[in-house]
C-alpha cells in the first residue's frame, strides 16, 4: 500500500466532507492521527473547515482533540479561536479536551474566544471549566482581552457579564499595571464600567432573555424578544444573535443592518455574520465600510484577525502598520506582525518588530523568544 497516497487521499476526503470514503479508509487502517506538511491532523482539517459531521466522524475513530500541529495549535483551541460553538461543544462532550491546555502564545481556548467575541463559544468553555483566570504570555486574561480588545458594544458585555459571573479577577493586572476596571475606565463607556465594577442593574426583560440564550432555549428568548419595541437598538441586537445562534443567517444579517442603520457596532456582528456562511469578501467589505468611519482600532484589529486566518499575511501586516502609526506602543500589535512577517519567510522584518516590542517591554520574555526564533530562521 502506498501510505503517502492512501494520506493524501484521506485529506482530500475530509475537505470535500465525503463522509463514507473517510469511514472506508479508516476502517482499512488509515492513521487518523497522521499529519500534512503543516503538521494538521485530519481532525485539525475538519475543523479549519468548520465540517461538524465530520468532526463528530473522527471523533467515532479517537481523532485526539490536543493533538498539535506545526503551530502548536490543537483542534480543541482552533475551533474555539474561530467561534465554531458547535464543533466546540462536540469536542467538550468527548470529554477528551484538554481544558487547560494552551496555544503558542500560553492562551487558553477561552483567551481567543473572548477576545472576538464568540459568546457562545466562552459560555461553552465556562461551563466546561476552563480557567477564567488563566494569563497569556501577553499578561491578559480573558476579561483583559474582552475589555482590551473589544468595543464595548452588546456583544462584548455578554462576554464581558459571562467572565465575571464565572468569577474572572476584575483586579488582575497585565505588564503595564492596568486591571480591567481600569482599561473599562478609560473608554468610559458607562455600561461596561457598571459590569466591570458588577454595579449593574440589569434590565428584566434582557436578563430574561440571556438566561434563555445561555440554556440554549432559543425558541424561547425570540417569544420575548418578537413582543418587544423592534426600534430598540438591544432588542435588535438580541434578534440578530438569536437567529444567528440558530444559523438562520439572512435573518439575522436583517435585524443586524436595522441596527446599522442607527449604531457602527452593528458591522461586527453583520461581518461575523457574513464570515460564517463563507461570504469572505462581502465580510471583508463590511469592515472595510465600517473602518472608513470609526478611527479607532477595533475594527482595522479584528479585521487584521480574519486576514491572518484566511492566510492573507502580505494585507495583514499592511493592517498592522496601519494601526502602529496610530498606536506605536502596542507590543501586542509588534507580535502579530512578526508572526505575520514569519508566515513570509520576512524574517529579518520580523526580528526587528520584535526588537521594538522588547524596547517597549523588555521584562517579557515572549519577544525575546521570538526575536531569538526568527534569528535562528536567518541563519538556517
Amino acid at each position: 500500500m502506498d501510505t503517502t497516497k492512501v494520506d493524501q487521499t484521506l485529506f482530500q476526503a475530509i475537505k470535500l466532507e465525503q463522509t463514507e470514503q473517510v469511514q472506508q479508509l479508516l476502517n482499512e487502517g488509515c492513521d487518523v492521527s497522521v499529519t500534512d506538511e503543516w503538521g494538521r491532523s485530519p481532525l485539525m482539517v475538519a475543523v479549519q473547515s468548520n465540517h461538524l459531521s465530520m468532526v463528530k466522524e473522527l471523533l467515532i475513530f479517537g481523532a485526539d482533540v490536543n493533538q498539535r500541529d506545526h503551530t502548536l495549535l490543537t483542534p480543541f483551541i482552533c475551533a474555539a479561536a474561530n467561534g465554531f460553538d458547535n464543533i466546540v461543544s462536540a469536542i467538550i462532550q468527548s470529554g477528551r479536551a484538554d481544558l487547560a491546555s494552551v496555544n503558542r502564545f500560553g492562551g487558553t481556548a477561552l483567551l481567543p474566544s473572548s477576545e472576538k467575541g464568540y459568546l457562545r463559544t466562552v459560555q461553552l468553555c465556562l461551563a466546561a471549566g476552563v480557567p477564567v483566570n488563566h494569563v497569556n504570555r501577553l499578561s491578559w486574561s480573558a476579561l483583559l482581552e474582552a475589555v482590551i480588545l473589544g468595543d464595548g458594544g452588546f456583544l462584548y458585555q455578554d462576554v464581558i457579564r459571562e467572565l465575571i459571573q464565572h468569577h474572572a479577577d476584575i483586579a488582575q493586572i497585565d505588564d503595564t499595571g492596568k486591571n480591567a476596571h481600569d482599561y473599562a475606565k478609560e473608554t468610559a463607556n458607562e455600561k461596561l464600567i457598571s459590569i466591570v465594577e458588577k454595579q449593574e442593574v440589569e434590565e428584566l426583560i434582557f436578563h430574561e432573555v440571556r438566561t434563555y440564550l445561555r440554556k440554549g432555549k432559543l425558541n424561547q428568548a425570540l417569544n420575548v424578544l418578537e413582543a418587544q419595541d423592534q426600534t430598540n437598538l438591544e432588542v435588535l441586537y438580541y434578534l440578530g444573535y438569536t437567529y444567528q445562534r440558530l444559523k438562520d443567517y439572512p435573518t439575522a444579517i436583517d435585524y443586524y443592518e436595522k441596527g446599522l442603520e442607527q449604531d457602527e457596532q452593528f458591522a461586527f456582528y453583520i461581518g461575523n455574520s457574513y464570515r460564517m456562511i463563507g461570504e469572505i469578501d462581502r465580510a471583508l467589505q463590511i469592515y472595510d465600510q465600517a473602518i472608513k468611519t470609526d478611527q479607532g482600532f477595533f475594527y482595522r484589529y479584528h479585521k487584521s484577525n480574519f486576514l491572518r486566518e484566511l492566510g492573507r499575511h502580505e494585507e495583514a501586516v499592511k493592517m498592522m502598520d496601519d494601526l502602529l502609526k496610530d498606536y506605536p506602543r502596542r507590543v501586542d500589535f509588534y507580535f502579530h506582525k512578526a508572526n505575520s512577517l514569519r508566515s513570509l519567510n520576512r524574517h529579518q522584518e520580523a526580528i526587528e518588530a520584535m526588537e521594538r516590542a522588547i524596547q517597549l517591554n523588555p521584562e517579557n520574555p515572549l519577544f525575546s523568544e521570538h526575536r531569538a526564533q526568527s534569528l535562528q530562521l536567518v541563519k538556517n
